[in-house]
């Protein structure tokens, strides 16, 4: 089952080339063995045929000679292979042998010496196989004295002998692969097309439509695709209008607050009031960011990927000069890749700043690419995360400062903010812990 399982292919067009192959080299089989059986029949009927006529014309030109000349005649005929002639006083085919089996007897028409003018008619005839399997021997008893015996065995039939059936067999089978791979990739193409249209809707919601062409079943699923996905454009605009309608009513009420707090006499509790509105305005604009998921609609373009992770480092080194030793690169100097580098410089300044935050470190590492894609890894030397913690942390306002740090910030969106850019550029982000302590963010994009 193991080796099955290793030879059955894993893509539909694989799997419907290797049946149709397998049946076509079946039939192909089947054909040329009832073709090679009609030809067995063909060569029998062929060596029966020029047997049975040497024979009867070499007792008919016995008959007409002197007995005494007749051992002589017989050595200077030619006879087909298989075939030997003897003169003799007795019978070779002796009364005790085994007779032949009947369709031997019906092949070389020996039946005909029965039915053959007087003239020509044996005084009698003996049939018997000889102790060798496949060896017939006939007696023919001359009219005056002796016995002309025949020795016969028929030689082996070869149903494959031609010089030109091997390359006629190899140019058959390779046109027939060849028109077999090409219809069947022909044909799972828009397969595969669809495929690839669902992979680019899950990275861009606003990926181009599929062609509306070809058979009518490949017409159908594009236009059922299509349909699908301007419901999922649609629903995805309707859901960003509606928050951004929110957003924006929410604004006027902050800014409302914020002028009364002004006039508030208490400098305490104005501060705290202003605080507690900067704090609500900074998670209104987080939440209308993370909801309206700007990195689909940027371009993507070539984008030297260790430049940016230098740039976000030293941005975030700028930032926490006190934590600035702590902020390192390792990689390539230089490695292009296509994405979205607005949205892309984004997650990763929200990975190197989780990482500063809440570890007092960042060390970046950007490996080359390996089988299609590229590992970015963020690590830190902070506390760590329980494992059990490690994938809810992605949730929207999921925040975990009890277990990672003394510090207190952020909304809990710059995790899932992240993946989800991530996941926009056709990869994804995880968390492990580091065995010697602190946070290990890996994140992975396609070449």
């Amino acid at each position: 089952m193991r080796w099955l399982r290793w030879l059955w292919p894993q893509t539909l067009a694989g799997r419907t080339a290797l049946v149709l192959l397998t049946g076509l080299i079946l039939v192909q089989v089947a054909g040329l063995t009832i073709h090679a059986l009609d030809r067995v029949d063909l060569q029998r009927f062929q060596q029966a045929r020029e047997i049975s006529q040497r024979s009867y014309g070499a007792w008919r030109s016995l008959l007409q000679v002197a007995p005494e000349r007749r051992r002589g005649l017989v050595d200077d005929l030619d006879m087909p292979p298989g075939l030997s002639l003897s003169v003799d006083d007795e019978a070779l085919a002796k009364p005790g042998y085994p007779p032949p089996p009947p369709p031997l007897i019906r092949l070389l028409r020996l039946d005909g010496l029965r039915h053959a003018p007087p003239r020509f008619r044996p005084r009698e005839v003996l049939i018997a196989t000889d102790r060798h399997p496949g060896r017939l021997m006939v007696s023919l008893r001359f009219p005056d004295q002796g016995w002309l015996n025949l020795r016969l065995e028929m030689p082996p039939p070869r149903p494959w002998h031609s010089e030109t059936f091997l390359f006629a067999f190899a140019l058959m089978t390779l046109a027939a692969v060849a028109l077999t791979l090409w219809a069947v990739r022909r044909l799972t193409r828009p397969v595969a097309a669809l495929a690839a249209a669902a992979d680019r809707l899950g990275r861009d919601v606003n990926a181009t439509p599929l062609p509306e062409t070809g058979p009518a079943e490949v017409a159908t699923a594009a236009r059922a695709f299509n349909t699908m996905a301007e419901r999922i454009r649609r629903f995805v605009g309707d859901r960003t209008q509606m928050l951004a309608a929110i957003g924006h009513d929410l604004k006027t009420p902050i800014t409302r607050l914020k002028l009364r707090a002004e006039f508030l006499d208490d400098d305490e509790q104005r501060r705290k009031m202003l605080a507690d509105l900067d704090e609500m305005e900074a998670m209104i604009a987080a939440t209308l960011a993370f909801a309206r998921d700007d990195s689909t609609r940027e371009p993507s373009v070539p984008v030297d990927l260790a430049s940016l992770c230098r740039t976000v480092l030293d941005e975030a080194a700028d930032a926490r000069p006190d934590s600035a030793d702590n902020i390192t690169y390792e990689g390539p100097e230089h490695l292009t890749v296509a994405a979205r580098p607005g949205s892309l410089k984004r997650a990763l300044a929200n990975l190197v700043a989780n990482a500063v935050i809440y570890g007092g470190s960042a060390r970046l590492a950007l490996a080359p690419p390996v089988a299609g894609s590229i590992r970015i890894a963020v690590e830190d030397d902070g506390p760590g995360i329980p494992e059990t913690e490690l994938e809810t942390v992605f949730q929207p306002f999921r925040r975990l400062e009890e277990s990672r740090n003394r510090e207190t910030g952020g909304t809990g969106l710059g995790l899932p903010i992240a993946r989800n850019i991530f996941r926009a550029h056709g990869g994804d982000v995880v968390l492990r812990n580091r065995p010697q302590g602190g946070i290990a963010a890996i994140a992975t994009i396609p070449v």
